[in-house]
């Protein structure tokens, strides 16, 4: 027997998902350990096989997420970097830019995202290039040799180059990485030509310098997983997720692992729209709801919605990806996401207001309830004070305290807000929905989506909790909580295609486009991405797209062309449709000439879809309870006596009636006063009202 496995490393949990090709589903969740988090993936992944009763051998396709490159990049543990300019530009991260977002837009102190890279480790290069490609100032053979030896005299570990318009012509990029490359051998060199060859100078810096910067600890990270993985009789490709929705080799993750910062939040949108595809849905709302934060993304006729620049470190408005934190260059599916899990922290401000996150216990020491050293209160503190969880065992050897959250809550809020324990823990759950209402109002309302007629697909191991109270709040009447839902992201994983994005920058008017040129352009991009997919052009699947503008915008919209020759008329229909594209994201009908700037090939090559076994569904019946305790609903006026369900025990055709919790391995799901639930024939529990 053969499967595939998916591994997720959380900021509180590693989910471990593994399908064999008979459909059979087993997971695994376990404590992260910060410390070295190939441990925790060590040890889910064993209880993952002994579960399914298989040997490592077994396992052909692993997928693994990691928030290794964001915690590297926002804990500044990354490598000593130096930086290589073009001359005059040695000032360009302090310069930044101008633009900020939500309250930073009234503080006349706002500082710049802080680089990675100190000044004096900034390094100004006589060289320079026009925006066409052609040599202004030549890179002479002397001015290399004090260059690198002014680089090696700081003994960097990595080093970023990027030159001035180096996306059209990269030889003086190449001609120093070759030279700091022979004379530090041991050094990670990276240059933005080869990272992101795209315009706008500063957003290309940053990349490549956050590249260098993550690149020798992802690189000895994959080592030392791989190794670890081989003992265990894994020794299949290691695939990385990234931050798209598509996974890419080990290797390339170590060469550009910029592009899995957001690898734990695309997982959980692959997940939403895979999990849609099984249960019918094509207009997906994805809700990731874990034990550090929330992440929402809308998925439209089964495709996520994709951006090409993204924010970290930001400290902006929720969800607003610009104007703060340092900028990043690379595909990634458009969420919102905000520091709202089970360990998000419940605590009172300055003006006595009681506020949960952005901070969270996390793994370790974790919500008080855990018992193991939290003494602040968390949203699992107040979802267990409220009843929502059983007290005792939970997984992993976690056991629930109520005397331990409700102490908490009391020390913390309670006594500071002159209110008993249940209404604090009661204030604390609604102000943790309030947040998400309004990181789901980002991705739907706020892009001209209206989301009634979707279907939320909610997990992680806090997110069904909260579910049906969030898609009330917008008037969403089926919620789907997948089988398995407190490790679904690790489905995501599993259900990933490899890809790899390709883009060159070349200004041209529109109207004088020359389809020979466009079509050698994309024919090279194309073929450089089969490369770095290592199969033939006839297994992949490309997606091609040229972005547009107006003259004198500095800003780009995306307009998709089809795949094979392109002519004359085929460009004119492109700039012809950027107009509309224009017009509905902005509400402006410009009809100004058109530029083409950048080209854009996202190559995918398809695996099989992993798909749980559909059991025939009998005639549909009430479920039996297990048992039952006190929770509190608002609707009802306090606690009342709930029915407790085992999702473990229920069969596809059970029906729940309201109210009632239904209690899985990994996570619990709330059916609230005016929704029932059923068990669908993958025995996933749908909600509806």
């Amino acid at each position: 027997m053969s499967a595939a496995m998916g591994v997720d490393v959380g900021g509180t949990f590693t989910d471990v998902v593994l399908v064999d090709n008979e459909g059979n589903i087993h997971v695994a969740k376990v404590v992260t350990t910060p410390s070295d988090p190939r441990d925790g993936v060590r040890h889910g992944v064993e209880v993952a096989l002994a579960r399914a009763g298989l040997t490592g051998a077994a396992i052909e396709r692993f997928v693994h997420g990691t928030t290794l490159a964001t915690n590297v990049l926002l804990e500044r543990q990354g490598a000593r970097t130096a930086l290589a300019v073009t001359h005059g530009f040695g000032d360009i991260l302090r310069l930044a830019r101008e633009s900020r977002a939500g309250a930073l837009r009234y503080d006349l102190l706002f500082p710049p995202p802080d680089p990675a890279v100190e000044r004096e480790l900034t390094f100004e290069v006589r060289e320079r290039m026009t925006a066409t490609g052609a040599v202004h100032t030549d890179l002479e053979p002397a001015e290399i040799d004090r260059v690198v030896a002014e680089i090696a005299a700081q003994r960097p570990e990595a080093i970023a180059i990027s030159f001035l318009h180096s996306y059209a012509n990269p030889a003086h990029e190449q001609a120093l990485a070759f030279a700091c490359g022979r004379a530090l051998p041991g050094a990670f060199v990276v240059t933005s030509s080869d990272v992101w060859p795209e315009m706008r100078e500063y957003e290309r810096t940053t990349t490549t310098i956050a590249c260098a910067y993550i690149g020798p600890v992802m690189a000895t990270y994959l080592a030392g997983l791989q190794h670890m993985l081989r003992s265990l009789g894994i020794t299949c490709a290691v695939q990385i997720m990234e931050s798209s929705g598509g996974s890419l080799s080990a290797a390339l993750a170590a060469e550009r692992p910029v592009a899995t910062i957001e690898s734990g939040g695309a997982a959980g949108v692959m997940a939403a729209r895979v999990i849609g595809d099984w249960v019918g849905a094509r207009d997906v709302l994805s809700f990731d709801m874990g034990g550090t934060t929330a992440k929402t993304a809308a998925v439209r006729g089964s495709e996520p919605t994709l951006t090409y620049e993204f924010r970290v470190g930001e400290s902006a408005s929720v969800g607003d990806r610009r104007g703060a934190g340092l900028p990043i260059k690379t595909p990634v599916v458009d969420l919102a996401e905000i520091g709202a899990g089970g360990g998000s922290i419940a605590w009172v401000d300055r003006g006595g207001a009681l506020q949960v996150g952005p901070q969270s216990a996390g793994a370790v020491p974790g919500p008080a309830c855990y018992g193991r050293g939290g003494d602040q209160p968390t949203v699992t503190d107040a979802n267990l004070v409220l009843g929502y969880l059983r007290a005792g065992e939970l997984s992993d050897g976690v056991v629930l305290s109520v005397e331990h959250a409700r102490e908490a809550i009391r020390e913390e809020v309670s006594d500071r807000l002159g209110i008993d324990v249940v209404t604090a823990a009661r204030t604390i759950h609604e102000i943790v929905n309030t947040n998400m209402v309004a990181s789901i109002r980002i991705v739907t309302i706020q892009r001209g989506i209206d989301p009634r007629d979707f279907t939320m697909v909610g997990f992680g191991g806090a997110g069904p909790i909260h579910l049906a109270r969030l898609a009330a709040a917008f008037g969403i009447r089926r919620v789907v909580v997948p089988w398995a839902a407190g490790v679904a992201s690790a489905i995501g994983l599993v259900a990933a295609d490899p890809t790899v994005t390709q883009v060159r920058t070349t200004v041209i008017d529109a109207s004088a486009a020359d389809p020979d040129s466009v079509n050698e352009w994309f024919t090279d991009l194309e073929g450089r991405a089969a490369k770095a997919l290592e199969c033939d052009l006839e297994a992949i699947t490309f997606h091609r797209t040229i972005d547009a503008r107006y003259p004198g915008q500095v800003h780009q919209l995306g307009v998709p062309v089809h795949a094979g020759v392109l002519t004359a008329a085929d460009l004119d229909d492109a700039a012809e449709r950027f107009h509309g594209i224009y017009h509905s994201t902005y509400g402006v009908d410009a009809r100004a000439p058109v530029q083409f700037v950048t080209y854009r090939v996202r190559a995918v090559r398809e695996v099989p879809t992993p798909e749980p076994r559909r059991v025939e569904m009998p005639e549909s019946r009430p479920a039996v309870a297990a048992g039952s305790r006190q929770a509190f609903f608002s609707e009802n006026d306090g606690f009342v006596e709930t029915p407790i369900y085992v999702w473990e025990d229920l069969v596809p055709g059970a029906t729940i009636s309201a109210p009632a919790i239904v209690e899985g391995a990994a996570t619990s799901i709330v059916v609230p006063p005016g929704w029932r639930a059923a068990v669908d024939p993958m025995r996933n529990i749908v909600l509806e009202t």
